[in-house]
């Protein structure tokens, strides 16, 4: 029997970066040997840019599910795995993003990987977008007791160590392939307390702690744009006190101190987390201040 695997995207407006997913997602799943194997799944929540009327004239053949606008990322990730799963009968969820470039013979190669490697949960790496030999991740590393939560090989040019599998405890929602088995035994993204972000590191270092190993493939390459996410701070305070406790900032204290909380083994870790804040808060004054005396700032990764 034919493997049938799900491409789930959630999105938000941002009609532009969809427009090139999908366009970009037709040519490649439609490639010779891939017949009926990936079906595509949109959860378009609530986008005021004719997200959805763009997809039906265009991709009729394309489920396209709605939410409300309160979805965020993790309760669109879980709609969308339920209707693959019970509608479209699909062995595997690939979860994915409308601002991230597979290569060319990205979709043959996952094909290649869960017919031969009877794989549960795999990741892909993934480089920047704007940077395209930059590694952005080769899999996360969460450690319970020093707290230290990281992505192998960020910000690192390429190079032999990050070119062989890797086992690791958690992976971004990108490029991400799980089996319908993992839901049924510890159930969906926690879309409760980790609406936006920490969703998909939250659910993959769960499924590590239930006996799943983690697999990186560093054949799947996949290149991410990140213009189009997160709220940042832009040098202003009163964007930066947002980030702060908005569901859309990756600076979200409640939703790290509810992972820490959830997740630590002992007082130590949450000391990499006081260091987190510390570092972001105090970097934002020191350029405001530095800006002041017409030093500007260097542009980051």
């Amino acid at each position: 029997m034919k493997t049938r695997i799900a491409i789930i995207i959630p999105v938000f407006n941002a009609l532009n970066h969809t427009i090139k997913c999908l366009g970009s997602l037709d040519r490649l799943i439609k490639e010779p040997g891939l017949e009926q194997t990936f079906s595509i799944v949109v959860i378009d929540d609530g986008s005021s840019d004719g997200t959805s009327a763009w997809i039906n004239d265009n991709y009729p053949e394309i489920i396209v599910l709605h939410g409300d606008g309160n979805l965020w990322w993790s309760g669109g990730i879980n709609k969308g795995t339920k209707y693959a799963i019970s509608e479209l009968r699909a062995d595997y969820i690939l979860w994915w993003n409308n601002d991230v470039i597979p290569e060319e013979q990205y979709f043959q190669k996952l094909k290649s990987i869960v017919d031969t490697s009877n794989v549960i949960i795999g990741g892909s790496k993934i480089y920047f977008a704007h940077n395209p030999n930059i590694v952005w991740s080769m899999g996360g590393v969460f450690d319970t007791n020093n707290g230290r939560k990281y992505m192998i090989g960020m910000g690192e040019q390429d190079n032999q160590s990050l070119m062989k599998k890797k086992s690791v405890d958690w992976l971004p929602g990108m490029g991400t392939i799980i089996h319908k088995s993992v839901f049924t035994k510890i159930g969906f993204v926690d879309e409760t307390n980790f609406p936006q972000y920490h969703g998909d590191s939250d659910f993959t270092f769960r499924a590590k702690l239930a006996g799943y190993e983690i697999i990186v493939y560093p054949d799947l390459k996949l290149w991410n744009d990140k213009s189009n996410s997160g709220l940042m701070h832009q040098n202003s305070f009163s964007r930066l006190l947002k980030t702060l406790h908005d569901n859309k900032s990756n600076y979200h204290l409640g939703k790290d101190l509810h992972f820490y909380k959830k997740y630590a083994t002992s007082n130590r870790a949450y000391q990499t987390l006081v260091h987190k804040y510390c570092y972001y808060i105090g970097g934002f004054l020191k350029w405001k201040m530095l800006s002041l005396l017409g030093i500007p700032k260097k542009e980051s990764l």
